[in-house]
C-alpha cells in the first residue's frame, strides 16, 4: 500500500486572486469587450480553486486521484482549480469507549472503559492511508482495552493490577494506542481507564472477599504492633529492676495486653480481689 504524508500544496491568498479576477473583468468589459465571453469562462475555472479554512482545520488536496499536498492555513484562499479538497479537523477530538466485558489475568469477568484523547497531526495520513480514522480510533482503541485487561489483574497486593496501579496503567495504554495509530497520523493526547468494576454475576462475592482481605490486613497489622508494644511494656519493667516478671506473669500479660489492643470491643477493667 502506498503511504502519504503530509506536504505544503499551492495556495494563495484568495482575496488577491478575487481582486486580481474583478479587476480583469472591469478591464476586459472597457477594453476587449469581445473577449469577455473566454474571460468569464477562465474566471468560472478560477472560481473552483476558492476555498475557506477554519481554524485548526486542514484541507487535503488530491487533482484527478492524485495528492498534491496539505492546507493547514486558515482563512480565505485559492489553490488549485478543479481540485478535491477534503476537510480534516486538527482539534483534540474525546472518545469514550463502551463499557466493555472482558476477563482479567485471573480469568475474572470485568467491565472496563476507557477514554482517549487524541488529535490528527497528519492530515495527508488520517486521509489517505486508512478508509474513516474516526471508526479507525474506536476499533482501535477496543483492542488495545481489552488486551491491557487481559494482561494484569483487576487488584493485587503484590503485583501490578488495573485497580491499583492507575498511573501506569494509563502510560501502557496510551503507548500502546499511539503504535497502533501512529500509521494514520494521529497523536494521542491522554488515555486512560473511565470505568472499572466486577461483572454483576461476580460483584457480590468479590466484594466479600476484598472485605476479607481488608479485614485479614488489619488484623495482622494491629497483631504485629501490639507485639512491639508488648516488648517495650516488658522491657521497661526489666530495666527499671524494680518489678520481675515470671514467666507465667509475662504470658498473663501479653495475653492481657492482646486482648486490648486487638479486641474490637472496648476494654473493660476487672479488679481482683482475691486475697
Amino acid at each position: 500500500m502506498l503511504s502519504v504524508q503530509d506536504r505544503k500544496a499551492f495556495y494563495l491568498s484568495g482575496f488577491f486572486i478575487l481582486s486580481l479576477t474583478a479587476i480583469s473583468g472591469i478591464f476586459m468589459m472597457l477594453i476587449f469587450p469581445p473577449l469577455l465571453v473566454p474571460f468569464i469562462f477562465i474566471a468560472f475555472i478560477i472560481a473552483t480553486g476558492f476555498t475557506v479554512i477554519q481554524p485548526n482545520e486542514a484541507r487535503v488536496i488530491t487533482f484527478f486521484g492524485k495528492y498534491i499536498g496539505t492546507i493547514k492555513e486558515s482563512g480565505f484562499l485559492f489553490t488549485i482549480p478543479f481540485s478535491s479538497r477534503t476537510r480534516v479537523p486538527l482539534r483534540l477530538i474525546n472518545f469514550v469507549t463502551a463499557h466493555l466485558k472482558v476477563n482479567d489475568l485471573n480469568g475474572n469477568p470485568i467491565e472496563i472503559g476507557a477514554v482517549v484523547v487524541w488529535r490528527i497531526a497528519d492530515a495527508a495520513q488520517a486521509s489517505l492511508n486508512i478508509d474513516d480514522y474516526k471508526h479507525f480510533v474506536a476499533n482501535q482503541s477496543d483492542i488495545a482495552v481489552r488486551t491491557l485487561a487481559a494482561h494484569y489483574p483487576y487488584d493485587s497486593e503484590t503485583d501490578m493490577s488495573l485497580r491499583g496501579n492507575l498511573e501506569e496503567i494509563a502510560d501502557q495504554l496510551k503507548n500502546a494506542l499511539q503504535s497502533k495509530l501512529a500509521f494514520a497520523g494521529i497523536v494521542i493526547e491522554e488515555a486512560r481507564l473511565s470505568h472499572l468494576a466486577y461483572a454483576p454475576e461476580v460483584a457480590a462475592a468479590m466484594l466479600k472477599r476484598q472485605q476479607a482481605v481488608a479485614i485479614f490486613q488489619a488484623r495482622h497489622y494491629m497483631a504485629k504492633n501490639a507485639l512491639e508494644m508488648i516488648d517495650d511494656v516488658i522491657a521497661h519493667f526489666e530495666d527499671k529492676g524494680n518489678v520481675k516478671l515470671s514467666d507465667d506473669k509475662k504470658a498473663d500479660l501479653i495475653n492481657g495486653l492482646l486482648i486490648v489492643m486487638t479486641s474490637d470491643n472496648e476494654p473493660n477493667a476487672v479488679l481482683n480481689l482475691a486475697k
